[in-house]
């Protein structure tokens, strides 16, 4: 008999595991605070582009732009991109320097449930840029069910 589940849920005195622990906006709140070391972030210059309504988190493609020169006076060191609720509040974290040409970042992620996303960027002086982007999502992923 291939023990499955839902036989081991039904099964007298079964062995209840908990469930994956999803972030929150508390822990989401800390990885920004990590990543930027307590400096502000301002909004603007960061272009986070996901649809707004995703029929399927198990790949969902985003993108990232920063609009900057991408000179040795001006460029992006790093875009961080942070979720919600995702069992990880880091999803994705990326270096850059003035010779990558381009500030620009695109992958799929994975989304646990409808929650926000915020991409950061650390620029050459110091600063940090955000944006952040609510995202719907009709069919989850990430938690084991």
């Amino acid at each position: 008999m291939k023990i499955t589940r839902r036989v081991l849920l039904a099964a007298p005195g079964a062995l209840l595991l908990p469930a994956p622990t999803l972030a929150d906006r508390q822990s989401l709140a800390a990885a920004l605070r990590e990543f930027t070391g307590g400096q502000p972030m301002r909004e603007g210059r960061v272009r986070l582009d996901v649809s707004p309504l995703v029929e399927n988190g198990n790949a969902v493609p985003i993108s990232i732009a920063v609009d900057t020169p991408m000179t040795a006076a001006d460029h992006v060191r790093r875009i961080g991109v942070f979720n919600e609720r995702n069992p990880q509040p880091n999803v994705i974290t990326a270096q850059f320097g003035p010779r990558s040409g381009r500030a620009y970042l695109a992958t799929h992620i994975r989304l646990a449930t409808s929650q926000a996303l915020v991409a950061v960027a650390e620029m050459s002086d110091g600063s940090f840029w955000s944006e952040r982007v609510e995202v719907v999502v009709t069919l989850a992923a990430c938690i084991e069910g």
